[in-house]
Formats: C-alpha cells, structure tokens, sequence
C-alpha cells in the first residue's frame, strides 16, 4: 500500500512540475500532454524489457494485449483490466473502473476536462510497452465519468 501512495505522489508531482513549468495556453497544454506521453512511453519500454526476458515469445498480438492487461498491468497497478474488447480489425479497448491516478480527482464534470493530463503518462506507458513488443500503435484514452476510463489501441500495421 505505501508504494502505491509513492507512485500516485510521483506521477501527481511529475504532472504539476510540467505544466507548472509553462504557460497555460491550449498550445502549452498539448505540449505537455505530448511530454507526459513521451515520457510514460520511455518507462513502458523499460519495464516491458524488464518483464519479459525471461518470456516466451508471444504468437500473436491478442497474445499480446492479453499480456498488457493481465501481467504488465497488474504488476504496475497492482489489478488486471477490468475488460478487454476488440473489433477483430486492429482496435483494442481497455476499460478500467477504479483508476487510482483519476480516484483522488472529484467525480463531479467540471474536472472532465483535467483528466487528459493524467492519463497521458498512462497511455504512454502502454504504447511504449507495445511498441518494445514490436506492435506499432496509436493510444489514446477516454474519460465519460470518473473513475472509470478506456484506453484505445489501433494497431497499425506495417
């Protein structure tokens, strides 16, 4: 439970320490969504090298996505993804009720428009952790009331 608090300060501290750092502007603040992402895609590199050496290689890329959702994702967030769909064509949904770096955040609709600051380290993460898997994709998440949000995967293939 006390690494779980450390990590939501940190990822709380790395979020103001960005946006604290520019002027708030709509320009500034896709500038710092894009850092947030840069970033979390850096750390889901690293970690997925560090969770899959001693793994077999995946066969396909559902293989793969069943392995973000349940190892990768219970060992950052300590619980699996509550639901994963896809269309059969490329696009993955992932749906997480109780995200623990939205929970501190009120759940009335005016903090709606905060949550993409917060996620973004989050999708990041994900892509990076695919991206070292050798999936090329496009992430990008979605909030309709808090906690609960979806990240999109579109694999793009080669």
């Amino acid at each position: 439970m006390a690494d779980e608090a450390l990590v939501l300060l940190l990822h709380n501290e790395i979020v103001t320490g960005i946006y604290k750092s520019v002027d708030q502007g709509e320009v500034e603040n896709e500038r710092c969504i894009t850092k947030l992402e840069n970033m979390g895609f850096r750390v889901g590199q690293g970690l997925i090298e560090k969770f899959t050496k001693d793994t077999a290689r995946f066969k396909d890329e559902l293989e793969i996505m069943k392995f973000i959702c349940k190892d990768f994702w219970t060992t950052v967030f300590k619980k699996q993804i509550d639901n994963l769909r896809t269309n059969q064509e490329g696009i993955y949904v992932l749906q997480y009720s109780k995200f623990q770096l939205l929970t501190q955040m009120s759940a009335a609709k005016q903090y709606l428009d905060h949550a993409p600051k917060y996620l973004a380290f989050t999708y990041g993460l994900i892509r990076g952790g695919l991206s070292n898997l050798g999936v090329k994709c496009i992430v990008t998440a979605e909030v309709s009331a808090m906690p609960v949000c979806k990240f999109q995967v579109m694999i793009q293939k080669m």
